[in-house]
């Protein structure tokens, strides 16, 4: 799991608000939002009306349409989550989360242009299991209810195909889903 170089002094004085998973997070027009506990996708859509991921964040993260610059922009909670408001005037204070969104973003596009359809789809839940990822018996687990649309969304590629590639996956021992909407990236990786 990546850790944070939050401070939480910085913060304390900030309201935290709470949500349910699959809840929307209202999106402010200036400022960020801080996610103190949980864990959230931000996804904008394609003329067509086709979903596009642009992001999974957790603990630690900063997130806003601010730092996307997309819209429409929409923040859809993955688990219960717990969020803090970050004023514009405030935001210099988050470099560090800043820099982290910056490289995660960069580390999804290198993910994007995997030409292999079955690597792109590995090397998105390789790095899901190193973002929200808990050691098991089996590997790692990654923490997260995804399902295979959701999976589709974060890599351009149709749902039909994350199915196919998922079983492929199983398949070859690169993952174990005996639990449906769960994923444990197996100690063969």
């Amino acid at each position: 799991m990546t850790l944070s170089t939050y401070t939480p002094g910085l913060y304390a004085s900030f309201k935290h608000q709470t949500y349910t998973h699959r809840q929307l997070v209202p999106v402010p027009s200036k400022g960020l939002l801080r996610i103190e506990r949980g864990a959230v996708r931000t996804v904008t859509w394609s003329d067509q009306g086709t979903a596009i991921t642009l992001g999974y964040w957790g603990v630690g993260d900063v997130i806003g349409q601010p730092l996307s610059g997309v819209e429409p922009y929409q923040i859809e909670c993955k688990t219960h989550v717990e969020i803090s408001y970050i004023p514009a005037n405030l935001c210099d204070r988050s470099l560090d989360e800043i820099f982290k969104h910056i490289q995660q973003t960069q580390a999804l596009f290198y993910i994007l242009r995997t030409e292999s359809l079955r690597d792109r789809l590995l090397q998105l839940l390789v790095w899901l299991g190193q973002k929200f990822g808990r050691e098991v018996a089996q590997g790692v687990l990654i923490d997260l209810r995804l399902t295979h649309q959701e999976l589709s969304e974060a890599i351009g590629i149709t749902r039909i195909t994350v199915t196919r590639l998922m079983g492929r996956l199983e398949e070859e021992g690169f993952i174990d889903r005996t639990r449906p909407q769960y994923i444990v990236l197996t100690s063969r990786l």
